[in-house]
């Protein structure tokens, strides 16, 4: 057999298991205990983690409360703001928990469904919708809470803000609603 052949059949004897595994991309998947939630996701929601559900306020100038309160020190918050943003950050999460929970309730009853071979055209519309609404109401609690800290906060706080996020370079993105700081 040729040096090429031989070659040939290895290259193609490694090759195979990438191409088995590009035709099971869900393998595995199906011992989850709600199959369209990853243990991570299950523990983001249970937690009232932002999963990336503000990236639209965020990458856009409007600071969340999570991320300004880790860089309280280095954006000069003073004692109010971090006051009035940890409050903002505790309400968010205490309402992302019981729609976190609720989503998990709503994903784990269409599984279910879907398990006991019990769906209907009707349920499974209704279950769909259910968790539709149940998401957009997740990702708004998320978004407006943005939209409030963004006001707590002043031009020069939001520009270190998005500098130190890596966002901008020197602060030269300068969203609406940020007070102008004043000195007393």
């Amino acid at each position: 057999m040729s040096r090429i052949a031989v070659i040939a059949i290895l290259l193609n004897l490694v090759a195979l298991p990438a191409t088995a595994q590009s035709h099971q991309p869900y393998a595995g998947l199906q011992s989850r205990a709600i199959k369209a939630l990853s243990d991570d996701q299950l523990r983001d929601l249970k937690a009232g983690r932002g999963m990336g559900l503000a990236l639209a306020a965020e990458l856009n100038g409007y600071p969340g409360p999570m991320h300004v309160l880790e860089l309280a020190e280095r954006i000069d918050l003073t004692a109010e703001q971090r006051a009035r943003v940890q409050d903002l950050f505790a309400t968010m999460k205490a309402e992302a928990i019981v729609l976190g929970d609720k989503l998990i309730a709503q994903e784990s009853e269409l599984d279910r469904q879907f398990a006991t071979r019990s769906i209907t055209p009707a349920s499974l519309s209704a279950a769909t919708a259910a968790i539709a609404a149940t998401q957009g109401a997740l990702r708004e609690t998320h978004l407006k809470y943005h939209l409030v800290t963004v006001a707590i906060l002043s031009q020069e706080q939001v520009g270190r803000y998005s500098e130190l996020r890596g966002y901008s370079a020197g602060g030269q993105h300068h969203p609406p609603g940020g007070h102008q700081r004043r000195s007393h």
